[in-house]
């Protein structure tokens, strides 16, 4: 039996040695296989968790004028697959509504950018009402500037990514040149909420604690007592006087 077994381990030995090596300068690859999504569209991923998509590319359905009843043709048109704001509007006039569906909790995601100088928002939770001259005037801000070329100093609640006039934005690191394209993003909880900037977390707060009471009751918005009121509303573009192009606007409710 012990020559038996001596016999195995010498045979197995012969195969070891015989066999292929691994070099230990071998470099193995890994493929990634890159999957395209097409510019205004959702996955099937994303359906699957309830996003929505407000904008497909061609078609303005469902976004129409505040306090209108049709969309504003001569200030906003789809151009390359972006919905594009001409700059005519101004601190009153000019933004846009998305009008079939009220949103209170929710998730949303978009691209943009904008004209040298610009100055540009996204609004939530806006009431529409004859009283109300603008959507900034009830709804909360995401904003959207060119920060680097901006013509009057900013304020740090001015900034980009900032919870406008509320909670003051960490950009750094992320800011483009005006012309390029911005990925934006709104975590809206009561629970918590935050903003991102190209992937970074700029602004986090929780809606009516009671820092962000204090921030609502305090300067800016003095003159406005029905800001920030609502925790459902409208989706709101802003046209502040600069071209501004937004695409791949989807949302889900939380």
């Amino acid at each position: 039996m012990k020559n038996t077994k001596f016999a195995w381990v010498a045979l197995f030995a012969l195969a070891w040695s015989c066999g292929p090596k691994t070099s230990e300068n071998s470099v193995t690859e890994t493929v990634i296989e890159e999957v395209l999504v097409a510019e205004n569209s959702l996955t099937e991923d994303e359906k699957a968790d309830g996003w929505m998509l407000l904008f497909d590319g061609v078609n303005t359905d469902g976004w129409r004028a505040f306090n209108g009843d049709s969309f504003p043709s001569d200030g906003w048109v789809v151009e390359d697959g972006s919905l594009k704001a001409l700059g005519k509007g101004g601190d009153i006039g000019g933004d846009i509504v998305f009008g079939p569906v009220e949103f209170e909790e929710f998730e949303m995601e978009w691209t943009w950018k904008i004209s040298p100088g610009g100055n540009s928002g996204v609004l939530y939770h806006v009431v529409e009402d004859p009283k109300y001259k603008a959507p900034y005037e009830t709804g909360p801000e995401y904003q959207m500037i060119d920060q680097l070329g901006f013509t009057d100093p900013l304020e740090k609640w001015q900034s980009i990514g900032a919870d406008y006039a509320m909670t003051e934005p960490d950009y750094e690191g992320v800011v483009k040149e005006a012309g390029e394209w911005n990925t934006s993003r709104i975590i809206l909880s009561e629970k918590g909420s935050s903003y991102y900037l190209n992937g970074k977390k700029t602004v986090e707060f929780v809606p009516y604690s009671e820092e962000w009471t204090a921030a609502r009751n305090s300067g800016k918005w003095n003159d406005f007592p029905d800001y920030a009121i609502s925790k459902t509303g409208l989706i709101s573009l802003q046209d502040h006087g600069a071209q501004t192009w937004f695409k791949n606007i989807k949302i889900r409710k939380l």
